[in-house]
Protein backbone atom coordinates (compact mmCIF):
# COMPACT_ATOMS: atom_id res chain seq x y z
CA UNK A 1 0.00 0.00 0.00
CA UNK A 2 1.07 3.57 -0.59
CA UNK A 3 0.71 6.04 2.31
CA UNK A 4 0.54 9.74 1.44
CA UNK A 5 0.52 12.21 4.37
CA UNK A 6 -2.11 14.92 4.00
CA UNK A 7 -2.14 18.58 5.07
CA UNK A 8 -3.73 17.75 8.45
CA UNK A 9 -1.38 16.16 10.98
CA UNK A 10 -1.85 12.38 11.20
CA UNK A 11 -4.15 12.05 8.18
CA UNK A 12 -3.05 9.68 5.39
CA UNK A 13 -4.39 8.87 1.96
CA UNK A 14 -3.91 5.13 1.51
CA UNK A 15 -3.78 3.75 -2.02
CA UNK A 16 -3.70 0.16 -3.17
CA UNK A 17 -0.72 -1.32 -4.96
CA UNK A 18 -2.48 -3.89 -7.14
CA UNK A 19 -0.86 -7.03 -8.54
CA UNK A 20 -2.63 -7.59 -11.85
CA UNK A 21 -3.04 -10.53 -14.19
CA UNK A 22 -5.65 -11.70 -16.68
CA UNK A 23 -8.15 -12.34 -13.86
CA UNK A 24 -8.01 -8.77 -12.57
CA UNK A 25 -5.94 -7.70 -9.58
CA UNK A 26 -5.18 -8.49 -5.96
CA UNK A 27 -4.13 -5.90 -3.37
CA UNK A 28 -3.88 -5.56 0.37
CA UNK A 29 -6.29 -2.93 1.61
CA UNK A 30 -5.40 -2.98 5.31
CA UNK A 31 -2.27 -4.01 7.22
CA UNK A 32 -1.92 -3.55 10.97
CA UNK A 33 1.90 -3.71 10.93
CA UNK A 34 2.16 -1.05 8.22
CA UNK A 35 -0.39 1.15 9.99
CA UNK A 36 1.62 0.95 13.22
CA UNK A 37 4.86 1.68 11.35
CA UNK A 38 3.28 4.92 10.05
CA UNK A 39 2.13 5.94 13.53
CA UNK A 40 -1.48 5.07 12.75
CA UNK A 41 -3.79 3.22 15.13
CA UNK A 42 -4.19 -0.30 13.70
CA UNK A 43 -7.04 -1.41 15.99
CA UNK A 44 -10.38 -2.20 14.36
CA UNK A 45 -13.26 -2.64 16.77
CA UNK A 46 -16.12 -2.02 14.35
CA UNK A 47 -16.86 -1.75 10.62
CA UNK A 48 -19.74 0.41 9.39
CA UNK A 49 -21.48 0.77 6.04
CA UNK A 50 -23.39 3.87 5.02
CA UNK A 51 -25.64 3.85 1.96
CA UNK A 52 -26.83 7.17 0.53
CA UNK A 53 -29.61 7.49 -2.04
CA UNK A 54 -28.91 10.97 -3.45
CA UNK A 55 -25.93 12.94 -4.68
CA UNK A 56 -25.33 15.91 -2.41
CA UNK A 57 -26.12 13.97 0.79
CA UNK A 58 -23.98 15.28 3.61
CA UNK A 59 -23.07 13.40 6.80
CA UNK A 60 -21.13 15.21 9.53
CA UNK A 61 -19.13 16.97 10.89
CA UNK A 62 -18.82 14.36 13.69
CA UNK A 63 -16.15 13.45 16.19
CA UNK A 64 -15.80 11.56 19.43
CA UNK A 65 -15.68 13.36 22.73
CA UNK A 66 -12.37 13.52 24.56
CA UNK A 67 -11.80 10.23 26.33
CA UNK A 68 -13.15 8.19 23.39
CA UNK A 69 -10.28 8.07 20.85
CA UNK A 70 -11.95 6.94 17.63
CA UNK A 71 -9.63 6.61 14.63
CA UNK A 72 -11.34 6.00 11.26
CA UNK A 73 -10.36 4.36 7.97
CA UNK A 74 -12.82 5.33 5.21
CA UNK A 75 -13.30 3.86 1.73
CA UNK A 76 -16.02 4.49 -0.85
CA UNK A 77 -17.13 1.11 -2.24
CA UNK A 78 -19.82 2.37 -4.62
CA UNK A 79 -20.16 5.79 -6.24
CA UNK A 80 -18.07 8.75 -5.06
CA UNK A 81 -17.67 11.07 -2.09
CA UNK A 82 -15.64 14.05 -0.97
CA UNK A 83 -14.34 13.12 2.46
CA UNK A 84 -13.38 15.95 4.83
CA UNK A 85 -11.36 15.97 8.05
CA UNK A 86 -11.07 19.13 10.16
CA UNK A 87 -8.38 19.38 12.84
CA UNK A 88 -10.03 20.62 16.04
CA UNK A 89 -7.21 19.46 18.35
CA UNK A 90 -6.08 22.73 20.02
CA UNK A 91 -2.44 21.65 20.45
CA UNK A 92 -2.08 20.33 16.90
CA UNK A 93 0.26 22.08 14.45
CA UNK A 94 -2.58 21.95 11.89
CA UNK A 95 -5.33 23.24 14.23
CA UNK A 96 -8.45 24.39 12.30
CA UNK A 97 -7.02 23.25 8.97
CA UNK A 98 -8.89 20.70 6.89
CA UNK A 99 -8.29 18.22 4.14
CA UNK A 100 -10.79 17.22 1.46
CA UNK A 101 -10.17 14.08 -0.61
CA UNK A 102 -12.24 12.46 -3.33
CA UNK A 103 -12.80 8.79 -2.59
CA UNK A 104 -14.47 6.74 -5.30
CA UNK A 105 -15.23 3.13 -6.08
CA UNK A 106 -13.01 3.58 -9.15
CA UNK A 107 -9.92 5.10 -7.49
CA UNK A 108 -10.20 2.70 -4.50
CA UNK A 109 -8.37 5.19 -2.27
CA UNK A 110 -8.99 5.28 1.46
CA UNK A 111 -8.48 7.97 4.09
CA UNK A 112 -7.09 7.36 7.57
CA UNK A 113 -8.10 9.81 10.32
CA UNK A 114 -6.50 9.82 13.76
CA UNK A 115 -8.74 10.34 16.80
CA UNK A 116 -10.45 13.64 17.55
CA UNK A 117 -10.77 15.10 14.06
CA UNK A 118 -14.15 16.35 12.90
CA UNK A 119 -15.23 14.17 9.97
CA UNK A 120 -17.82 14.56 7.24
CA UNK A 121 -18.45 13.50 3.69
CA UNK A 122 -20.69 14.51 0.83
CA UNK A 123 -21.87 12.12 -1.85
CA UNK A 124 -21.06 13.05 -5.44
CA UNK A 125 -23.30 10.43 -7.06
CA UNK A 126 -26.62 8.77 -6.36
CA UNK A 127 -26.56 5.36 -4.64
CA UNK A 128 -23.21 5.80 -2.92
CA UNK A 129 -21.90 3.35 -0.34
CA UNK A 130 -19.15 4.07 2.19
CA UNK A 131 -17.33 1.54 4.35
CA UNK A 132 -15.43 2.73 7.38
CA UNK A 133 -13.55 0.94 10.09
CA UNK A 134 -13.24 2.47 13.54
CA UNK A 135 -10.75 1.77 16.31
CA UNK A 136 -13.23 1.69 19.21
CA UNK A 137 -16.86 0.58 19.46
CA UNK A 138 -19.57 3.18 19.11
CA UNK A 139 -20.41 4.70 22.48
CA UNK A 140 -23.82 6.40 22.70
CA UNK A 141 -23.38 9.85 24.17
CA UNK A 142 -19.67 10.08 23.27
CA UNK A 143 -20.29 11.97 20.03
CA UNK A 144 -20.23 15.65 19.28
CA UNK A 145 -20.27 17.69 16.11
CA UNK A 146 -20.05 21.00 14.32
CA UNK A 147 -22.01 22.53 11.46
CA UNK A 148 -20.80 21.41 8.05
CA UNK A 149 -20.81 25.04 6.88
CA UNK A 150 -19.16 26.62 9.94
CA UNK A 151 -17.07 29.58 8.74
CA UNK A 152 -14.33 28.71 11.27
CA UNK A 153 -13.39 25.76 9.06
CA UNK A 154 -13.77 27.18 5.55
CA UNK A 155 -14.86 23.89 3.96
CA UNK A 156 -16.13 24.34 0.42
CA UNK A 157 -18.52 21.52 -0.47
CA UNK A 158 -18.64 20.56 -4.17
CA UNK A 159 -22.44 20.27 -4.42
CA UNK A 160 -25.42 21.97 -2.82
CA UNK A 161 -26.57 19.92 0.16
CA UNK A 162 -29.55 17.82 -0.98
CA UNK A 163 -30.04 15.69 2.16
CA UNK A 164 -28.82 16.24 5.73
CA UNK A 165 -30.14 14.97 9.04
CA UNK A 166 -31.76 17.38 11.50
CA UNK A 167 -28.99 16.48 13.95
CA UNK A 168 -26.19 17.40 11.50
CA UNK A 169 -27.95 20.59 10.41
CA UNK A 170 -28.46 21.59 14.03
CA UNK A 171 -24.96 21.30 15.50
CA UNK A 172 -23.87 24.43 17.37
CA UNK A 173 -21.29 26.74 15.82
CA UNK A 174 -17.65 26.05 16.63
CA UNK A 175 -16.56 27.67 19.90
CA UNK A 176 -12.76 27.65 20.25
CA UNK A 177 -12.87 28.26 24.02
CA UNK A 178 -15.35 25.44 24.72
CA UNK A 179 -13.39 23.15 22.41
CA UNK A 180 -10.12 23.94 24.21
CA UNK A 181 -11.77 23.22 27.58
CA UNK A 182 -12.92 19.78 26.39
CA UNK A 183 -9.41 18.92 25.25
CA UNK A 184 -7.77 20.36 28.38
CA UNK A 185 -9.89 17.96 30.42
CA UNK A 186 -7.74 15.18 28.95
CA UNK A 187 -7.76 13.44 25.62
CA UNK A 188 -6.01 10.09 25.72
CA UNK A 189 -4.70 9.06 22.33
Amino acid sequence: MKYTPQAVDGVYLVDLEPHSDDRGFFARSYDTAEFAAHGMRPEVAQCNVSFNHRAGTLRGLHLSLPGHPEAKFIRCTRGAIVDVAVDVRPESPTYLQHVAVELTADNRSALYLPPHLAHAYQTLTDDTEVLYMVSVPYAPGAEMGFRYDDPAFGVSWPLPVSVISDKDAGWAPFDADANAERFAAGVPS
